[in-house]
C-alpha cells in the first residue's frame, strides 16, 4: 500500500513497515531528511494527521506532505526518551519538558481552527460507565459535568499527551505525534500526564505527588483544577479499558490518588 506513495514523493526506504490497529507507517528517507509515512486508518487517527497539518511543525513534527489522510511527516532521530527519563531518576525533567512542549502547542496560530470534537462529547462515555460500574466512577462523572460546565482558556488540545507521544527530534527539539482532535480547556492535556497506564510508576502514591507538584509549578497550573481534571480523565480512560473488557486497574489508582488529594486539600481549607 506504500508504493504509490513511494514513487509520488520520490522516497527511498529507510526500515520496516510498522503496523498497529489504526495505523501503517513506514521510515523512509526524503530530500536526505528522515521521515515516516502514516495511513491512518481510523476516522480518530484521519482527523489526528489534520491537526498535524495545521500545527505546522510548531511543537509537533512537520508534514512534509499529504494525500488525503495519508502524511509524509518528520521522524523523529534524537537518542533521547522521555519514558525512560522517567524510570531512570529523571522524573522531573521529563515533565518540565512535556510542559513546555505542551505550553508550545497551545499557542494561538491566528487562523481558522481545524474540525475538532469538544471536550463534552469526548467524556460521553462516562456517565454510563457511572451506571454501570458504580464505585468511584460517579464521583468522576460529578467532577467532569463541573470541569464541563466552567471550561475556560480553551484551546486546540493533543488530547493524549504522555511520554512515548513527545519524542527527541535532535536539533529541533522535542515535538510531539499522534494527537487526537480535541479543543477544550488547556489544563486537560496536563491532566493526560499524570494518568499515562503505560508508566509503570503513575501509581504510586509519592510519584504522583511529586510529579503534581513538578506540573503545577513549572507550568503555572492551578492544583486543585488540574487534580480535578487528573480524577475526570482517569475515571474516562478506567471507563474506555473496561468496556472493552481489559483491566483498568492503573486508571483506578490513578483516579483515587487525585480524589483523596482533592480530600485533603478541603480538610484543610
Amino acid at each position: 500500500m506504500f508504493d504509490d506513495f513511494l514513487k509520488r514523493w520520490n522516497l527511498g526506504i529507510d526500515g520496516d513497515p510498522i503496523v498497529t490497529h489504526s495505523s501503517h507507517l513506514l521510515p523512509v528517507r526524503w530530500q536526505g531528511r528522515a521521515a515516516m509515512i502514516k495511513i491512518a486508518l481510523e476516522a480518530e487517527e484521519q482527523a489526528g494527521s489534520r491537526v498535524m497539518r495545521w500545527w505546522d511543525g510548531e511543537g509537533a513534527a512537520r508534514v512534509y506532505a499529504h494525500d488525503g489522510e495519508v502524511i509524509l511527516m518528520e521522524r523523529a532521530e534524537g537518542t533521547r526518551s522521555l519514558m525512560h527519563m522517567a524510570l531512570h531518576g529523571e522524573d522531573d525533567q521529563a515533565s518540565r519538558i512535556a510542559c513546555d512542549v505542551v505550553r508550545h502547542l497551545h499557542r494561538p496560530r491566528g487562523k481558522p481552527l481545524p474540525e475538532l470534537i469538544g471536550l463534552r462529547a469526548w467524556f460521553r462515555d462516562l456517565a454510563p460507565a457511572a451506571a454501570r460500574y458504580g464505585g468511584l466512577f460517579p464521583r468522576c462523572l460529578d467532577t467532569a459535568e463541573a470541569l464541563l460546565a466552567s471550561e475556560h482558556d480553551k484551546a486546540v488540545l493533543h488530547g493524549d499527551i504522555h511520554h512515548d507521544n513527545i519524542l527527541d527530534f535532535g536539533p529541533r527539539g522535542w515535538l510531539v505525534i499522534d494527537p487526537k482532535r480535541l479543543h477544550g480547556e488547556r489544563l486537560f492535556d496536563y491532566a493526560n500526564l499524570l494518568c499515562n497506564p503505560d508508566l509503570p510508576t503513575s501509581r504510586e502514591r509519592r510519584r504522583f505527588l511529586r510529579q503534581l507538584d513538578v506540573l503545577v509549578e513549572h507550568g503555572g497550573l492551578d492544583r486543585r483544577r488540574l487534580l480535578e481534571w487528573v480524577l475526570a480523565f482517569a475515571g474516562l480512560s478506567a471507563a474506555w479499558f473496561l468496556d472493552d473488557d481489559m483491566a483498568a486497574d492503573s486508571d483506578l489508582a490513578v483516579a483515587h490518588l487525585a480524589a483523596a488529594e482533592l480530600d485533603r486539600m478541603s480538610c484543610r481549607a
